[in-house]
């Protein structure tokens, strides 16, 4: 694996991906007079484009970076380094790279000698923002990613691809940051606990009766449930006891008011000037496919190719 193109996961339209497809139905249409229609359709998309990107470019510039452990309740924008959660580490589904994040694609030839994608997808699985003053949980459904950790082979008619975001990298993220107090996670991990516990005591239940049968029935009352309760609970506080204390939880997700959600392996002003210069290149497409499209349209024949 080695750095490669930069990839926008993300909406196509964006770096300019959908003009193809538009220059695509243009070439094969039969109609006389498509091609007018067909700049004017990518001077649209451009126009689209170029408001999405500066509104991008406006957000990484103007948004301060925050340090996790003094990061205000909301908007926010972050920068660190990527880490996988200890518990659950990740690797990539074609080449088994490890990872935090991954997409892949995997495309093919066709009978007319042109690449088509097959399978593609990317992981949701979350992992760790870490920076000098603390760890951030990012949930990465919905993110934007810029990704320049790139592998591509070939095996035979097929050309797999994968981007990563690789542990120990830089990672800069702009999203919805949320805190929740220590003592609000540890009541639900206990409550999750307590019941993991008792359904263990009851997978085993002659112990469970031996312990907490009183009056030797065969059967636990609401007494004698109420008391193996308890003891659960004094039982997991006492492991509670001897484990370090667990700190406030930090989280990253998508803006539910459907603000940015960028993730990308790069420095935030190399990221900014990226958005900047294809915000005025999409503004510079608007106005010559535009032009473009009005001359054609005045042509005679009104623009037919010949």
């Amino acid at each position: 694996m080695s750095p490669g193109a930069t990839r926008l996961h993300g909406p196509a339209w964006l770096s300019g991906a959908l003009h193809l497809f538009i220059l695509a139905g243009a070439a094969q249409s039969e109609r006389p007079g498509a091609w007018p229609w067909a700049l004017f359709a990518m001077a649209a998309v451009s126009l689209f484009a170029w408001m999405a990107n500066y509104r991008r470019y406006r957000q990484i510039h103007d948004l301060p970076t925050s340090r996790i452990a003094s990061a205000a309740q909301g908007y926010v924008e972050l920068f660190g380094r990527c880490e996988s959660l200890p518990a659950s580490a990740l690797a990539s589904p074609l080449s088994a790279t490890a990872c935090c994040w991954h997409a892949w694609r995997i495309r093919r030839r066709n009978s007319r000698d042109q690449w088509e994608t097959v399978d593609s997808g990317r992981s949701v699985a979350p992992f760790q923002l870490i920076d000098d003053t603390g760890h951030c949980l990012v949930m990465p459904e919905g993110a934007e990613v810029l990704s320049g950790h790139t592998k591509t082979w070939r095996e035979g008619e097929r050309e797999y691809t994968e981007w990563l975001l690789v542990p120990c990298t830089p990672l800069y993220a702009i999203g919805a940051f949320a805190t929740t107090a220590a003592d609000t996670v540890t009541a639900r991990a206990e409550h999750q606990a307590m019941a993991d516990l008792l359904a263990e005591w009851k997978s085993r239940p002659a112990e469970l009766h031996a312990r907490f049968d009183l009056d030797s029935d065969g059967q636990l009352g609401l007494r004698e449930w109420e008391l193996a309760r308890l003891e659960a609970r004094r039982e997991l506080r006492r492991h509670r006891a001897a484990a370090p204390a667990a700190g406030d939880l930090h989280t990253l997700q998508r803006p539910r008011d459907g603000r940015l959600f960028l993730l990308a392996n790069e420095m935030p002003e190399r990221i900014g000037l990226r958005y900047r210069w294809w915000a005025w290149g999409h503004l510079a497409l608007f106005l010559v496919l535009g032009g473009g499209g009005l001359w054609l349209l005045h042509l005679p024949g009104g623009g037919a190719m010949p």
